[in-house]
């Protein structure tokens, strides 16, 4: 007998909590999501939406990621709540630092991948996520970043075209109904990355709400990190 995957689906996975150190001395609270009976074959490290706007670590498709793709995918989940930013598994120290000072956060994480020796890590930045990957992502041993739903509101045109020849993937899905950056403007506002792969979604909107907006996020990260094992289910024995 199988289930069919849902929302609240959480699969099984080795999850522990974990606390990441930033080096201006902040305390960050998250989680690792591991497979449970394989080593991973990437990394997926999670940058969630604006936090003033109630974006954290449970945001609903990277709760989704650490719940389905360890199982599905054979995929490390790492997610934490940005500086400042609470949930149910805690509050992180500090305050909001506008994309500017979530870099130490950011810097925390990449730490944390390496220490754990981690394999083949790739941003995942969502919104406000997307702002910090792009802005500083550049810095870090990365294969590449995926953003969703970028709103460009704090990176600047410069900081864009740096991912230019970087040797960094970078993948940019844009939902055909953002509430801030829709298809045609974006392929625009990202042609100075001639290199970049660009996702517009039919019908998506900018929080990627329901189960087949979730399953194309998941899909095209999955595509990215483990294309292999695609398609993904949709039933869990």
């Amino acid at each position: 007998m199988s289930e069919p995957i849902r929302s609240a689906t959480v699969l099984p996975a080795h999850r522990t909590d974990i606390e990441l150190r930033t080096p201006d001395g902040l305390t960050l609270v998250g989680e690792l999501s591991l497979p449970e009976s394989h080593d991973p074959v990437a990394t997926l490290v999670c940058l969630h939406p604006l936090p003033t706007a109630g974006g954290y670590m449970d945001s609903h498709i990277i709760r989704k990621a650490a719940a389905r793709l360890p199982a599905l995918a054979d995929i490390a989940v790492l997610r934490f709540n940005f500086r400042g930013v609470s949930s149910p598994r805690g509050t992180s120290e500090g305050s909001f630092g506008h994309g500017d000072d979530e870099r130490f956060d950011l810097d925390a994480a990449m730490a944390f991948v390496a220490e754990r020796g981690l394999p083949d890590p790739w941003l995942l930045g969502w919104s406000f996520g997307t702002e910090v990957a792009l802005k500083h992502g550049l810095e870090h041993a990365v294969v590449g970043a995926i953003l969703l739903s970028p709103p460009l509101h704090r990176t600047s045109a410069d900081e864009v075209a740096a991912w230019a020849g970087s040797g960094k993937r970078l993948v940019v899905v844009v939902p055909e109904l953002d509430d801030y950056l829709r298809p045609a403007e974006a392929l625009e506002r990202f042609a100075s990355v001639p290199e970049r792969e660009f996702v517009a979604v039919e019908g998506g909107k900018h929080l990627w709400v329901g189960e087949n907006q979730t399953a194309r996020v998941l899909t095209e990260i999955v595509a990215r990190l483990n294309p292999a094992v695609l398609p993904l289910p949709t039933e869990w024995p």
